[in-house]
């Protein structure tokens, strides 16, 4: 196919805006395309060589590498190719004005790199895309020189305006407005079948060049016949947003699963054998960034083939309290893996099996994905299903919603469990129901607190105190009402001198005036104080300060508590009280109302 058909479909596209109209002129191409290269065609539409998620290179150009290409396909000087794109704001136009001004025989790909002049011959699609196979490729020692070379043959050989969309595309902006939905369009009028079917087809194996290929070739049927495959990642189901309980229940209907969305990254887990492939929320390749994971779905997926899903969430090793998102970002930025692994460890809380044994449960009703969850699941700390609870009643829903945030999660996902509640690739409906805060906020001031309990350490701190419980003081019942626990933010030595500094107040039974809802592994006189700083405060359905303060039942906490520094200075009955913790907690509230009140992201 000559590459000219679809520089002239490119150049139509530019200047349509409607999108029933693209799709339409789109079909006029694809009819005109044979079914040998239309993979190719639909990828140079998409401005991509091949899925990201293949993980093959990617062309590895840059501007100054283009503009040397234009440059040499078109005989002029690097400084006159910067000065006309100053002009122009675009490379495309920059060789399409330059070639039209400049016409003059070309020298053919092979003939470039021998230096001999030939007359110019028409292009296809399958030579420029092909050349551009051959520029991700060069790889090493003199690869920026052979990419350039490539890039200018092929411009040499190129129409003005088949030289525009090439460099476009090397650019990476072809700027057509064309998505994959209208390409998807396109594909079911050309191939008479609906949309619907080439998108549940894209859903399972997200490579629209091999989608159309199979459907130019094989027609409706095949499309209808694929399944999942292990190493294909799957477009993942996507949840809207609701922040009222029983709204939330009214959308997903009753009984709902609601489960701990945790603040990590979403990972879709295959397993092919001893293979062990894991992809992102946006179906990147990052296993390399999980060697941890890797092992433990080897030992712990029971099933030869598998894809499920879940989320891997950073803990502190020493208390195994969830950590914030950003701690995993120090995986990407490490260069030596294994040593993060070690200061950045994580878990897996898995939430949905999509594909076992050959068995596709994505058309299945979560209930059923759910039950195979469980069956081929080992459970263990590291490796195990979301916390979650099946549940009617807003309340209950509610007081599940601050238990996770109180768990260092971001909120909850409450599912449906009807017989229609299938995995629905690449969607985002009310299925599933993001139940998250409507709004941010910071924790600007540190406050004092009593140290009243005590959690044994793991890890490092097996020996020691992994966390502290710890209180504010209320005058007005003259008794300490827990806040939170407190696990990070001790040195070494802190770690070190804790039981020592706290075994003289050590005492077998909670002390009376210690009003506390959590069973701590050890029990102190209120008597130590503590500084401590957070993310922000929040509601908590375990903690008893200001308890039916805010809402009935619930008492108010901090949230990624940190210790700053023991205060001898103060005693206990001078901590922060549990008032002051109220109107802090009001004060934050205020300053999102205000910031929602003049339009601005809460």
């Amino acid at each position: 196919m000559l590459f000219s058909e679809v520089a002239n479909t490119l150049e139509i596209l530019e200047k349509t805006p409607s999108k029933i109209q693209q799709a339409a002129t789109l079909a006029m191409l694809f009819r005109k395309t044979p079914k040998e290269c239309i993979d190719k065609v639909v990828y140079f539409l998409q401005g991509i060589l091949w899925p990201d998620w293949k993980g093959l290179p990617e062309l590895g150009l840059g501007e100054k590498g283009i503009q040397k290409a234009i440059a040499l396909a078109t005989g002029v000087s690097e400084l006159e190719v910067e000065k006309l794109y100053k002009a122009l704001g675009d490379y495309g136009k920059v060789v399409e004005k330059l070639k039209l001004s400049k016409p003059r025989k070309t020298m053919g790909l092979l003939s470039f790199m021998k230096g001999a002049q030939v007359q110019q011959r028409k292009l296809t699609i399958d030579e420029v895309y092909n050349t551009f196979v051959k520029i991700a490729m060069a790889q090493g020692e003199g690869s920026r020189d052979t990419k350039i070379k490539l890039l200018a043959g092929l411009l040499m050989e190129a129409e003005p305006r088949e030289a525009k969309y090439i460099v476009r595309f090397a650019e990476g902006r072809l700027r057509l407005g064309v998505g994959d939905a209208t390409i998807m369009d396109a594909l079911a009028v050309t191939f008479k079948t609906t949309r619907d079917v080439v998108e549940r087809a894209y859903n399972i194996h997200p490579d629209l060049g091999y989608i159309a290929k199979l459907l130019a070739e094989k027609g409706e049927a095949a499309l209808k016949e694929m399944k999942p495959q292990p190493g294909i990642p799957i477009r993942p189901m996507l949840a809207e947003r609701a922040s009222d309980p029983r709204e939330i229940l009214e959308k997903t209907g009753t009984p709902a699963l609601a489960e701990f969305k945790y603040d990590g990254e979403r990972a879709q887990i295959h397993k092919r054998g001893d293979e062990i492939i894991i992809f992102s929320r946006r179906l990147e390749n990052i296993t390399s960034q999980y060697p941890d994971v890797v092992e433990l779905a080897k030992k712990r997926i029971r099933a030869r083939e598998a894809i499920v899903e879940g989320e891997i969430v950073a803990i502190d090793p020493n208390t195994g309290d969830f950590r914030p998102f950003q701690e995993l970002m120090h995986r990407k930025r490490k260069k030596d893996i294994y040593e993060a692994m070690k200061e950045y460890p994580v878990v897996v809380r898995l939430f949905d099996c999509l594909y076992v044994d050959g068995n596709d449960l994505t058309v299945k009703p979560l209930p059923e994905r759910r039950e195979w969850l469980q069956k081929i699941i080992d459970e263990c700390f590291e490796f195990k299903l979301a916390e979650g609870i099946v549940t009617k009643d807003p309340r209950e829903l509610e007081n599940f919603f601050l238990k996770a945030i109180e768990s260092g999660c971001e909120g909850l996902v409450v599912k449906a469990l009807h017989k229609d509640s299938i995995y629905q690739a690449g969607v985002r409906g009310w299925l599933w129901v993001k139940y998250k805060r409507d709004y941010k906020s910071e924790m600007t001031d540190a406050v004092d607190l009593v140290v009243v309990g005590a959690f044994y350490g793991r890890g490092k701190r097996a020996g020691s105190y992994g966390a502290l419980l710890v209180a504010a003081y209320d005058p007005d019942t003259d008794t300490f009402k827990t806040v939170c626990k407190v696990g990070s933010g001790f040195t070494d030595e802190d770690l070190a001198e804790l039981p020592k500094k706290l075994e003289p107040y050590r005492i077998p039974y909670k002390h009376p005036k210690v009003d506390s809802e959590i069973q701590a592994d050890v029990w102190f006189e209120p008597a130590l104080v503590v500084e401590v700083i957070g993310a922000e405060l929040t509601l908590s359905p375990i903690h008893t300060c200001c308890k039916g303060w805010v809402k009935p039942g619930v008492g108010i906490s901090i949230r990624f508590p940190r210790f700053i520094r023991w205060r001898p200075d103060k005693s206990p009955r001078e901590a922060t009280t549990t008032k002051e913790i109220y109107e802090m907690y009001m004060r934050q509230l205020k300053k999102i109302e205000t910031k929602k009140a003049r339009g601005e992201e809460a």
